[in-house]
């Protein structure tokens, strides 16, 4: 008979009786369904660094990033070519994007929904993305990222 022993931060080793060797298994029983293992490539967060109100929301995901599962790259920095990444420099300096393990590049409210779940609070972003919900704050986000400099003055 199996049993799960912890064998690390997300990872349970299967363990069985002692002629049979541990298999790692690919789950945690208390994460969600989507979470992904440490060991997959990170989700690259494209983040503006000129905004105030952008680089507070990028120092809020680096400081829960314990797992390592974020990768952050602003798109102010000279060496940063958005053409690498396939999107315009225009495009990226409107709202957030992210490139997704798979190298789907999502952008607005679905990088939030995204950071939110690899960093484990899955739970306070998930009812934004309810079909209800979902088209208001994707607008309400889309109103902030159009006025965020004027916002972020409140936030210095």
């Amino acid at each position: 008979m199996a049993t799960l022993e912890y064998a690390g931060i997300y990872k349970f080793k299967k363990r069985r009786s002692s002629f049979a060797t541990n298999d790692s298994l690919s789950f945690h029983p208390l994460l969600p369904h989507y979470a992904r293992m440490p060991e997959e490539k990170p989700i690259l967060i494209l983040y503006d660094g000129n905004c105030p109100l952008c680089c507070r929301k990028t120092a809020f995901l680096k400081r829960r990033n314990r797992r390592g599962t974020l990768e952050f790259t602003d798109i102010r920095q000279p060496e940063f070519q958005g053409a690498d990444c396939g999107i315009a420099q225009e495009t990226l300096e409107k709202q957030i994007h992210a490139v997704l393990p798979d190298g789907t590049v999502v952008s607005g409210m679905d990088v939030i929904r995204a950071a939110y779940a690899e960093i484990g609070l899955h739970w306070l972003a998930a009812p934004t993305g309810w079909p209800v919900f979902r088209p208001l704050f994707d607008r309400l986000y889309g109103c902030i990222a159009r006025n965020r400099t004027k916002i972020s003055r409140y936030f210095k």
